[in-house]
């Protein structure tokens, strides 16, 4: 799952682009694909992929995504060995279970960070805890030397420009409170405004603001982060007289090549497409066995199982689809590069789209994506379809006495560039960096007040950081999602 770092709180412009796109693209595919009756087969499938998929079995590709990367310096990270060793064996797996399957390559971009440094010149001279964004521009040898500027701080700070006065940051350094809107939104604006540079400082806890771009085209001046404290000081010394500062950041941007696997039934109607994805690269910091190594493998042997089911006359009549994107870590590249490179026609054809994203979080909670924005929390509801997505899965684990709750569309993970297309989405994850609560813990077990990954975007993400258990529950909800949409669409067009 990508980490929020990359952005601040703020989602991208998800929900109205997908109230949007749902009212034209969705809603007429839904109601034209939704028989007036069951199909006579109806749930067949979606039982005897819920029978034949277990835990057990997806355990070996999980136990095959570790070997890859002890093999491979520890990760499986887009544009790497790890993740190339980790694509071809979902590849070659495939084909060999009967499947089209076919490579999409697209290229990405690495940083490295030489130098990241923040002195507050003066008679007290001092240096700031730094962190350099991501793509950031590099300052000139020697670094920016400059006045610091305070942006407005308000519910939207440093995201308008509003909040720099006329002819107030040209040439000098601005100083930005993280939060309402993304790092480049706020870059942006500080550069309209004049500033050669942007600091931007956090809204809480006690380390700098780690953010960054999508690629290096992004970063049009210097910026980067820094801690809460050193922020307000530094906001309150600018409020009693000049503040001069120099920001030193020297950063490489290397292009790599990174590709996702697409494999698809070959049979059904290929103008019902039920589109399933799991990203498959981790963090260079780990082997990613949970993230997103669970999701990835819950695919694959859900995909197996499918194939199994087609060689036995029991094959969808609706066309399945399985991503296993690259990039999420960069900021949902893979997925985002899968759906632009799209017909209107092509999008049209897709009728739905699964996420599955962390589903074996070792101090789990069983999260559902809360299509009709019931909880009334964040992003707002998914495109048309994706509240009936989320009933089938609720229902599904009602049915099994299954704890759940709703999750919001936070913009987090690959289902982001679907719902902004209009396409309905759903799917399920069991918790990344938050923290369990007590009323969590009753519900589910674990331990309150521990995150529910410990090891999310670590070196201990490896095959001793899981909860099996969940990972059966999720299992068996993705192969009765795919099992039941593959046979039919009907439940889509319910109220």
């Amino acid at each position: 799952m990508r980490a929020i770092r990359r952005h601040s709180h703020r989602r991208r412009s998800i929900p109205a682009l997908a109230a949007l796109a749902a009212a034209v693209v969705a809603a007429p595919v839904l109601l034209a694909a939704a028989p007036a009756s069951a199909h006579p087969r109806e749930g067949r499938l979606a039982r005897e992929l819920v029978e034949e998929v277990t835990a057990k079995g997806a355990y070996r590709h999980l136990a095959r995504f570790q070997r890859i990367a002890d093999a491979n310096g520890g990760n499986r990270a887009a544009g790497t060995p790890g993740h190339a060793a980790s694509a071809a064996y979902v590849h070659d797996t495939l084909k060999k279970a009967g499947y089209d399957v076919s490579y999409q390559d697209f290229d990405v971009h690495e940083a490295h960070t030489r130098t990241e440094r923040t002195t507050v010149l003066g008679p007290d001279s001092r240096e700031l805890s730094t962190a350099a964004f991501t793509f950031t521009r590099s300052t000139p040898a020697g670094g920016l030397t400059a006045p610091l500027a305070p942006a407005r701080v308000d519910e939207t700070p440093g995201c308008t420009a509003d909040d720099y006065p006329a002819g107030a940051f040209t040439g000098k350094i601005a100083l930005v409170k993280r939060g309402a809107c993304t790092f480049v939104e706020k870059q942006r604006a500080a550069a309209g405004a004049g500033a050669l540079g942007v600091i931007v400082y956090n809204h809480s806890g006690t380390t700098p603001v780690r953010g960054g771009f999508s690629s290096p085209a992004e970063g049009i001046i210097p910026s980067a982060g820094i801690t809460l404290a050193d922020g307000e000081a530094l906001t309150a010394a600018a409020g009693r007289g000049e503040v001069t500062v120099r920001l030193d950041l020297d950063q490489e941007h290397l292009r790599k090549t990174t590709r996702n696997v697409i494999a698809e039934t070959r049979g059904g109607r290929s103008d019902r497409v039920v589109t399933v994805g799991a990203h498959l690269d981790s963090v260079p910091e780990g082997p990613g066995i949970n993230d997103n190594g669970s999701g990835s493998a819950g695919l694959l042997e859900v995909a197996l199982k499918l194939a199994e089911a087609g060689k036995k006359g029991k094959g969808p009549a609706n066309k399945v689809r399985f991503g296993w994107w690259s990039a999420e870590e960069l900021g949902l590249l893979g997925s985002e590069h899968y759906v632009a490179q799209l017909s209107e026609e092509q999008r049209k054809d897709i009728a739905l789209y699964l996420n599955f994203d962390m589903i074996a979080s070792p101090n789990p909670v069983q999260f559902v994506y809360d299509g009709d924005d019931s909880d009334r929390t964040g992003a707002g509801a998914g495109p048309a379809g994706s509240a009936q997505i989320e009933a089938l899965i609720n229902g599904f684990l009602d049915g099994k006495g299954k704890p759940h709750e709703g999750s919001d569309f936070d913009g987090r993970s690959d289902y982001g560039p679907f719902i902004a297309n209009g396409i309905p989405a759903g799917g399920t994850f069991t918790g990344a960096e938050g923290i369990k609560t007590a009323e969590q813990a009753r519900r589910y077990g674990g331990t309150a007040g521990a995150p529910y990954d410990p090891n999310y975007h670590g070196a201990g993400d490896d095959l001793k950081n899981l909860d099996l258990r969940a990972f059966d529950t999720n299992l068996d909800v993705i192969a009765h999602a795919v099992g039941t949409y593959a046979e039919s669409l009907r439940t889509l067009g319910r109220p």
